[in-house]
Order: C-alpha cells, then structure tokens, then sequence
C-alpha cells in the first residue's frame, strides 16, 4: 500500500486515473481492461489522498472532488473502488459544531446540481443510489427519502418530499409527501401521494399522479382562485388558458367573473430573441358593476388598459434603435380595478399616463441621424389627451465647407465655419378623452415642418475669451394657416373669429447671434492647523448680442392687419388698434406647432453668470492628517436676464434664478426663483397693472414672481444603497427576455415605491422630501403650494418589519394618503398586511404567498376594496 498525507500543510493534488506514469496509478493507459471504465476517472483532494493498489481503493479526505464523463461531485469524503467501478460519497460530523458538514454536491450532464446525505454511483452502468436527496426544480425543491438512477436513465423514487422550502430538512414546510415514483425525461408517473403541512399528514391525497414533464413551452389550462368581494359577489378569478407558442413567445388568455355580473378580461404576453429584442404586451379590459340596479349607488363602468414595453440589445443591428414604453386607457382603469388587482397606491393614485415609441438610425458613416416617435400624455383627472403621431427629425452632421483635408496647421477663422442642417415635422392633437375616436377630430390634428440651416464659429482672443459668431435660417411649411375676422362692439371686447385655410403656406426668417464667455477663480486659503483647508469660487460670465428682423410686414404673407367686418361702411374694413394706437396684426402660424417668423425686431444684449463654490477640509478619514476631501457647497448658481435695445416698452426681461446646494452627502437642496424689474400699481377695479417702469427708481428691490425649494433626505444611507442593491439583484437574477409577469410587475412596483422592497437587514430607516412652490402672478392672488411625503420602516423582531407610507397636504390641512404594512418573514413563505386607514382609498389586503415566483400563484388572499360598500 502507498500513503501519501500531510498533515502540516494543505495542498491541491491532481491525480488521473489510469493514464499518468509519472504516480503510481491503477489501470493501463494503453488499454482498456474486461469491464474497464470507458473514460478517465480525475479526483484530488485537500486534505489527503490514500491509495490502495491491493484492493484498488482510492480514499478522498477534505473537499475531495471527482471527474468522470459528466459525472461532477464534491464532498468532504470520496471512496473510489477501481476493480467494482464503485464511487461512494458522504459528508462528516462536525464534533465541534454537531453537524453534519460536507455533503455531496453532484451534478449529471445536462441536470441541475443536487445536495445529499450520501451516494453511491457505479460509474460502468451509470446506475447509483441517492439518500436524502436535494434539489431544485424550477422554483420547487425535492428532498428526503432515497432516489435510485437507473440504467435506462429512469430515476425511482421513495419518500420524497415536494416543499416551497430552500433547506434539505424543511422546517416550515407545506409540502406532497411522494410515496413511490418514476421520474424520465418526459414525464413523472406516482404511487401513492399526500398532503403534508408542519410534518403532519392530512386526509388530502391521491392514489397515484401521472405529471408531463415536457422539455419545451407547452400549453394549458389556468385554474382560477376563488374568493369573495363585498360589493361584487363571489369571483373566480384569473381563469383561462396558457400558450406556449414557440420558444421565443407565450400568452396567458385569463378572465374573472363575479356572480353579481361584473367581469375583467385580460391577454398578456412575452416574446424574446436572444442577443436581439424582448418585449412584453398586456391588454386588460374590465366591465364593473356596483350598487344595486335601479338605486342610486348604481354605477358600470368600462374600462381598458394597454401597456407595452420593447427593448433592443444595442449590437443587434449597430447604428439602429428601436423601443417601446406604452402604458395607456381610460383614465378610471387604474382607480376601479384597483390597479389590476395589485393595489398598488402609487397606480391607483396617479394622475399622468405617458407612452412613448421611438426609432432611430444613423447612416452615412454618421453623417445622418433620422430618429421618429410616436407620443402619448394622459390626465386622468382632466381627461386631457395629447398625441403626437409622428415626431421626426432627421439632421446632418455640422461640416466644415471651407476646410482642407490636406491642411497642416491651425484652422484659421473661416476654416472654422460649421454648417448643419436639421428637418423637423409634426403631428399632434390634444383632445378630451371622450372625444378621442370621433370623425371630427381628425380635423382638428396640428402638423408642420421646420428646417433649421445653423452657421457657426468660434475663436479665442487673448487666451481667455471664447468667442461664438453664429447664424440660423429657418423655414416653416403648414398646410394650415389661419384668417382672423373681428366684429367690433359698441359696449365690450371686440369679438374674433378665427377660421382654419387648408392649403400649403410657408414661412421664413433668419437671426444672428454672438456671444463671449470666460471663466474666472478664486481661492482663499487658510492655516492648516484647522479642519477648513480653503474655498474655491469659479464663475463663468457670459454675454451674447442677438439680432432678429421684423417680419410683421403684410407684403411678405407671413401676418395680416387686424380689420373690422361691419355693415356699417364708416366701420367696415378699418384697422383694429391697440392700446397705444398701433394697427395690430396677428400671424396666419399663430396656431402652428413650430409657431412662425418671429412679431418683433429685436437687437439684444444677454447676460449670465454661473457660479460653484467648493471647500477643502481635512479628511477625518485619513490618519496621516495631510488627506483633504472636497465639499460642493454652491452647485450651477445661474442668474441671467435679456435688454432688447428695439423693443417700444419693457426692454428688460425678467431675471430668473436657479441652483442647487449639496449640504451633506444625504442632502441635496435644489432652489429656483424669477423676479421682475418692473413695478406695479393697482387699477381702478382693484387689479394689478405693470408698469414699464423700474423697481430701483422707486427704491426698491425687482419684485419676486415665483419661487421654488425642493430637498429630500434619508436618515439612514444604508437603506438607500440596500434598496438600489437588491433591485439590481432582482434585475439580474433572471435574464429580461426570461422575466415572467409577476417578476415584471414586481420590478415595476419596486421602481414606483421605495418600500417595496422589504429587506429585514436594514434595521430601521426614515426618509422624507419636500417641495414649496410660491407663485405671485398679476392676474391672480399669490399661491402657496406645499408637498411633504415620508416614508419609512423598522424591524419589531429579526422576522417581523413594519413599513408605512404617508405625506401631509397643508392646504387641506390634513395627512395625505396613508398606507401602514406589516411583513412576517416565513423563510419560504411571506405573510404580508397592508392597510390604507383612512381616505378615499380605505382598504386593507391578508396575503400568504410562496417566495418562489414559479409558485406566485400558491397564495391565500383576503382583501377589502376602497370600492367596497361594506
């Protein structure tokens, strides 16, 4: 006997058997021997390797591993029968710890990985016996018992248990209990099969099962959940039929009704090409009854939904791009089905629905860029539509025609000369939900073309200033115009008629622009004895002239005098003046989507100034105490304001402000405000009227308009990188083409709600964020519009998390819609109780579901719906 052992050190050896010359080795390289292995047989170990040449045993101690064909196993200890082509393998007990360690980890070709107490595999019939089996199965796990490989590949089974629970000994486990089987590889036929809940059996159970255990998408039937609605009846819900398709397609056809006449219809559907697309489509329609027929708590209503979604893996087709997010129907959907049933608050209480498709492609070595887009904006509390079918633009990369390609050297100032040219086109319409399928509204879509030709250059003068000369033509083509006809009244406004011309018109104009901008800094530095090490200020001011023509003259078409229409000939016919007793015009692009040449000559003069500020300090981090971080304190501080040297009145525009401030790594304040120089007086009837006249004349400072502040902050950071983690995790952990609906409907709510996500190892959190908005226009009294949201949670037990979701609405003087959840970790299981207390969407839900998403269907379910009468 050869013993080979070393018990000072660890080492990885490598032994192959039979066929390596420079060891002592069992078998003969040369040829195969009567009942020899058809392949080689590779094992080592960490521990140790004992060899018996006499019996032809080989034994593995310590993380032993074995190779043959595509036989794979790990365990603490192997024993390897050369002469009966025996492999045995088991696991240790651990006198320290008590348990049992080191188990087999197998894996045949083609199958998942498995877990045991011990194995024995005869590596020249391929038949083996597994005790206390453990495996995953699409989401379901088999253990206990023993399992025996056949010849034939057939596996025999006895005493496996089927469970929801992720241990080899299930603890809590809800499981079939399989007393004999068979499983091949297209199906699994039972013995005797029962129901067993916390290791007790229950009177529930089969004589014998026969399962399809198809290798491809196939279709059936989905059996439906059965519950109870308070004010809609008893319902079977989310019956129907699956389609497997093919195996880039499937479908789920599923329906609800309720006994008190209600139903809900839905299709939805996934398809995805590897390395190409992958997509996902639902349509849902609902027809809902409430209150009794013939009171006055009757109410039906209908209701659809369509959402879309479609992405392109980026080297499917290099310089072309295609995508799709499409969520849209009618605006109660959301609100009456309860968000389809998920009773997610933040769905039932939105109030915008958008929708965008878009494709695009570049061509030309890049020099073309055509990208078109189909839009949708939804209110669902207005009811307000807005379409956009199609948005296109198509656009040429800036060149420059003065250039050489042979040039040596610096370009000089014509060289630099950049000319582009984009096209634009539109058409839209904006309509009330209701009136969105009517012939007359096709009359009323708005659609135009823009072409822009830009001119450009740019040189330095004395290092520091950058200057910018540059010029755009434009053109605009409508087959609308407008023609205006005023009436004019003795006592009141003039009344107007505006009538759409059909027929093509066209318009143009031309401005030129120039502008000059640099960059200035300044730092002060202090002692280095304390924790600020200095602040550091950059401004970057910039001016710009800017040059437009008048196009207002009748004679190039592009506006048109304002005249009366009148019976009486004195009147009829004679211009319509303003204030200041000018003839007024109107533009026949008034209601153009890309507007028209511009009203006004405008020669004016910009102005803006950015600003950062930074601090240095000493980092507390770094022991040495030469280490300095960074701390933004003033972020994109602009201010900037317009003088229109040609305009009659008012030449100065207002002066908005806008910043952000980062206070600490938590905290980030983003702060806007606008002022106007032009001071104020009130009317005869008590309104407000601008003077063209300066505030500063009159001592005073230019008169705030708006004003807005925003911030939100989280008191625990780790909660935030926790939640960003596992929703990354979610992401990954199945493939988007492979996602099934739950899975996206998950992803999808954790995207929405920031306590969607329950992680049990952030033991608390808190976060909140509000928004202040202050408008003071002329026409209206000022308004105050305040926004507070929180939300947060804390762990009771290691199991046991409370989650709530809340706000306060100051104008009501009230909290906003409050949601309070109670999670139970059940380790394979969730227990979950939300609970929305008070308001218009009052409700509550009980839900015991499986962690698997394979199993997402095995649940218990009671509910109360904001729309329950009771």
């Amino acid at each position: 006997m050869i013993k080979k052992q070393d018990t000072a050190r660890r080492s990885n050896q490598k032994t192959t058997l039979p066929g390596d010359t420079a060891v002592k080795t069992i078998g003969d390289t040369t040829r195969k021997a009567a009942g020899g292995l058809d392949a080689q047989v590779e094992y080592k170990a960490e521990d140790s390797t004992v060899v018996d040449h006499k019996s032809g045993m080989v034994h593995l101690y310590g993380k032993a591993r074995v190779n043959y064909q595509g036989f794979e196993l790990d365990a603490e200890y192997i024993r390897y029968d050369s002469k009966n082509n025996l492999i045995f393998a088991r696991g240790v007990y651990d006198p320290v710890t008590r348990k049992y360690t080191g188990r087999p980890i197998f894996k045949m070709e083609g199958q998942s990985t498995s877990l045991a107490d011990s194995l024995l595999y005869n590596t020249k019939t391929g038949k083996g016996n597994v005790f206390n089996p453990f495996t995953e199965q699409e989401g379901g796990f088999f253990s206990g018992g023993i399992s025996k490989k056949q010849i034939d590949d057939e596996i025999h089974v006895k005493n496996v248990l089927y469970s929801t629970c992720n241990l080899p000994y299930p603890h809590t486990h809800f499981g079939i209990n399989i007393t004999k089987g068979i499983v091949t590889e297209r199906q699994i036929v039972t013995g005797p099969v029962y129901l067993e809940v916390e290791h007790v059996p229950l009177p529930l159970g089969l004589p014998f099962g026969f399962f399809p255990k198809p290798n491809k998408r196939s279709s059936g039937i989905i059996f439906p959940n059965f519950g109870e609605d308070a004010t809609r009846g008893f319902f079977a819900r989310d019956f129907g039929y699956y389609l497997g398709l093919n195996d880039y397609w499937d479908a789920k056809l599923l329906g609800t009704i309720f006994t008190r006449g209600s139903y809900e219809t839905s299709l939805l559907t996934n398809y995805t090409k590897r390395y190409k697309y992958n997509g996902s489509l639902s349509f849902r329609y609902n027809n809902l009854i409430s209150g009794t027929e013939g009171t006055a708590d009757y109410a039906k209503q209908k209701d659809f939904n369509l959402s879309w979604s479609h992405s392109q893996n980026a080297n499917a087709r290099p310089g072309t791009t295609f995508s799709a997010s499409v969520n849209l129907g009618t605006s109660g959907y959301f609100r009456n089905s309860a968000a389809a049933n998920t009773y997610d608050p933040r769905a039932i209480t939105q109030n915008i629905m958008n929708s965008s498709i878009s494709y695009g492609k570049v061509f030309g070595d890049g020099k073309y860029n055509f990208t078109a887009s189909l839009g949708h904006s939804q209110n669902t509390q207005s009811q307000q539509v807005d379409l956009q079918l199609p948005n296109f633009n198509f656009s040429v990369a800036t060149f420059s025609p003065f250039d050489k390609k042979d040039r040596v050297g610096d370009p000089n100032i014509l060289q630099k000369i950049n000319v582009g040219y984009s096209l634009r086109g539109s058409n839209s319409i904006s309509v009330k939900e209701y009136d969105l399928f009517k012939r007359e509204t096709l009359n009323k879509f708005r659609n135009g073309l823009a072409h822009s030709i830009p001119i450009s250059t740019n040189f330095n003068v004395l290092r520091y200033f950058n200057f910018t000369l540059s010029s755009s033509i434009n053109e605009y083509w409508y087959l609308q115009s407008i023609n205006k006809t005023f009436f004019k009244q003795e006592n009141g406004q003039d009344l107007v008629r505006t009538d759409t011309v059909n027929g093509f018109r066209r318009g143009g104009d031309w401005n030129l622009s120039t502008s000059m901008s640099t960059k200035i800094y300044s730092q002060a530095n202090f002692k280095s004895t304390g924790k600020i090490r200095a602040l550091r200020h950059v401004m970057t001011p910039s001016f710009s002239l800017t040059y437009n023509p008048d196009f207002t003259d009748p004679a190039r078409g592009y506006y048109k005098e304002a005249r009366y229409t009148d019976l009486n000939p004195l009147i009829n016919n004679t211009p319509v003046l303003d204030a200041q007793g000018n003839v007024q015009r109107y533009s026949v692009f008034e209601n153009g989507i890309f507007g028209g040449p511009s009203a006004r000559k405008a020669a004016s003069l910009g102005f803006s100034m950015d600003n950062t500020v930074e601090m240095k300090v000493a980092s507390s981090k770094d022991t040495t105490g030469t280490g300095e971080r960074k701390i933004p304190i003033i972020q994109g501080l602009s201010v900037s304001a317009n003088y229109n040297f040609v305009a009659p009145n008012f030449k100065l525009s207002d002066i908005p402000v806008s910043g952000r401030s980062q206070l600490s790594e938590k905290l980030t304040v983003n702060y806007n405000a606008n002022f106007s120089p032009y001071s104020v007086r009130k009317d005869s009837l008590g309104g407000s009227v601008l003077l063209d006249r300066y505030t500063w004349k009159d001592g005073k400072l230019p008169r705030l308009t708006t004003f807005g502040l925003s911030f939100d902050y989280s008191f625990n950071s780790e909660a935030v990188k926790s939640k960003n983690k596992n929703l990354d995790a979610v992401k990954n952990q199945t493939a988007p083409e492979t996602r099934t609906q739950e899975q996206i409907d998950a992803l999808n709510q954790i995207s929405r709600d920031p306590n969607a996500f329950v992680d049990f190892n952030i033991p608390w959190n808190f976060a909140f964020s509000y928004s202040f908005q202050y408008s003071n226009p002329l026409s209206t009294t000022p308004t105050i519009t305040n926004t507070l949201n929180f939300n947060g949670d804390f762990n009771v037990t290691p199991k046991w998390k409370v989650q709530f979701t809340s706000g306060y609405d100051f104008k009501a003087k009230d909290l906003a819609m409050t949601n309070i959840s109670i999670y139970r970790d059940l380790h394979c299981w969730d227990l979950s109780f939300s609970w929305t207390p008070f308001g218009q969407y009052q409700s509550y839900s009980v839900d015991l579901k499986v962690k698997a998403s394979i199993l997402q269907d095995l649940k218990l379910s009671k509910r109360k719906a904001f729309y329950t009468r009771f």
